[in-house]
Parts: C-alpha cells; sequence; structure tokens
C-alpha cells in the first residue's frame, strides 16, 4: 500500500494518507532501539540521526534525531552542551535535506511523553521534509494582520520567562496552550543553519532553561510538543522569516492535561484557561 495525496475540500489542508503505518509497532519488542547496541544505534554516539523506519511522507522525508545516548535523561538534562550538538544536529540536516530540490521546508519537532504520543521514551525528536511550505508556516510568512514580523511581535509583546545571549522565552500574549513557550532570538535570523556559533550557544541555553522550568513546574516531567519554523528552502526571498522554537506543554494543572475541544477545532477560536502573565509569573519565580 502506498502515500495517497489528498486535498481536504473545505480548508484545503493537505492530508497524506499510507494505511501502512497501521502496522508499526507502538512499543519495541525487546530493549530499547534507540540505547547504543539497539537496532537504530548499533554504535556508541553522541548524537545521531536515522531515516524513520515507518515514515508519515515517502521519498525519505522523514528522520528521526536521536538526542543523547542516556535512556532516561530529558532534553535540558543535557546541559548546553548537549543541546548545543542537537541543535547543530538540526541544522546540518535542515541544510542537506533543504538541498533538495523537492523539498521547501524542514522541520525539526518533539512529542515528549506517552501522553503526547511518543511511543518510546528514550530522548529524542523527528524531522520532516515537506514538498510545500505549509499553511501555518505560511500564515506567519505573509501575515494577514500586519505586514511586519509576527514572531518580533510575539517576543516583544509576549510576558518573558527567561533569557541568554540575545534570545528569549515568553508566553505568548495570545498562548493556545497554558504554559506555551516562544523561544527566539531578538534579532531577525531566518533559519538554523544561519545561526553563528554564539547564537547556537544562547538557543541551546534558554532551551534548557525554559524545559527544566516545565519540568519543575509541577515536579514531574512535562508532556510537550515542540517545533521549529524557519525559512522555508525553496530559494525564495521570506522577508518575514524568523527562526524560533513553539513549544505546547500539555498539562494545565498537576496530572491535569489540557484538551483541546470541539469549539476550537470546529472553529479555530482558542480558549485557554490560564493567564498567560500567570504562566509566565509562574515559570519565571522557579528556580
Amino acid at each position: 500500500m502506498g502515500y495517497t495525496r489528498v486535498a481536504e475540500p473545505r480548508s484545503g489542508a493537505t492530508v497524506w494518507i499510507n494505511g501502512a503505518r497501521q502496522e508499526r509497532p507502538n512499543l519495541p519488542a525487546a530493549g530499547c532501539p534507540f540505547c547504543p547496541g539497539g537496532v537504530e544505534a548499533p554504535d556508541d554516539y553522541d548524537v545521531r540521526w536515522f531515516p524513520n523506519r515507518w515514515p508519515a511522507l515517502p521519498d525519505d522525508r522523514c528522520e528521526v534525531i536521536l538526542y543523547t545516548p542516556r535512556h532516561d535523561a530529558a532534553f535540558w538534562e543535557l546541559g548546553v552542551a548537549g543541546v548545543r550538538r542537537v541543535v547543530d544536529l538540526w541544522a546540518e540536516r535542515t541544510a542537506s535535506l533543504g538541498a533538495r530540490s523537492d523539498v521547501l521546508c524542514v522541520l525539526p519537532f518533539e512529542n515528549r511523553g506517552a501522553e503526547v504520543g511518543a511511543t518510546i521514551s528514550h530522548p529524542h525528536g523527528q524531522l520532516y521534509a515537506l514538498d510545500e511550505v505549509p499553511p501555518v508556516l505560511r500564515a506567519e510568512l505573509l501575515p494577514a494582520l500586519a505586514p511586519t514580523c509576527p514572531v518580533c511581535a510575539g517576543v516583544s509583546n509576549g510576558h518573558p520567562v527567561a533569557s541568554a545571549g540575545g534570545w528569549e522565552a515568553v508566553v505568548p500574549a495570545a498562548a493556545k496552550y497554558p504554559f506555551e513557550l516562544l523561544i527566539a532570538p531578538a534579532r531577525h535570523l531566518p533559519d538554523l543553519p544561519s545561526l553563528g556559533a554564539a547564537d547556537r550557544d544562547a538557543m541551546a541555553a534558554v532551551l534548557v532553561d525554559a524545559l527544566a522550568r516545565l519540568d519543575r513546574l509541577f515536579d514531574a516531567p512535562m508532556p510537550y510538543m515542540l517545533w521549529v519554523h524557519q525559512r522555508p528552502t525553496d530559494g525564495g526571498d521570506w522577508p518575514l522569516a524568523h527562526v524560533h522554537v513553539e513549544v505546547a506543554p500539555l498539562y494545565r494543572a498537576p496530572g491535569t492535561p489540557r484538551y483541546v475541544a470541539a469549539a476550537e477545532l470546529a472553529t479555530g477560536v482558542w480558549l485557554n484557561p490560564v493567564e498567560p502573565s500567570d504562566a509566565a509569573h509562574r515559570l519565571r519565580e522557579l528556580t
């Protein structure tokens, strides 16, 4: 069974259908495949990437990124040096995949925790190489509300949580999720490959700080969805491209998920039960 690409007629959204993915295992049969010596990591490593055996997209467009050989570590527990290695690998794979003529956008992302669908607890993320500029990213790059950078506005209008080396982590003023984070450089930098050494170090430092605060918030690992938006790789100008990380934490209170409800999916209108300023204050006060 192969891949079928369909345009959803009401929204215009792209839908990839591949029934074979139903056969993928939810958990490894024996041992962790991401630990050194496992099926996906036969040798020791610092960071590692490999093609996903169960890709959601065709044509080698899905990769797995292993953050560390340490099975029980959180991303932030790798420290600045360890997270910097991941940032470097994100940038390297973005440049490599983006050089393909059939790749217009590279999306690094992470689903952390079984609560958001991660089937293997070993610290890892993924990259998707898309053959289109997806609607959410396109809306940032061609904003309807104002012809200025929405990421710059999001940082300047957000509620500060942490900062390092010209990078900021804020709770957006219009946060869709409780304790949502926007992490971006104050300078208008377009993508991961364009970041110099100092910016990569600062990005790693803010990720370590901000993600650690999420775990300390309820004194338990915070399930989250994390993604990086950056300039498309189609060779276009994209003057509003501003590389940034978005983090959507699951919990709104200890052990209490913030579910996306029918009214939100039906309308595209989001309903956040936590004041963004209060969320930022609570995160900022953690030590």
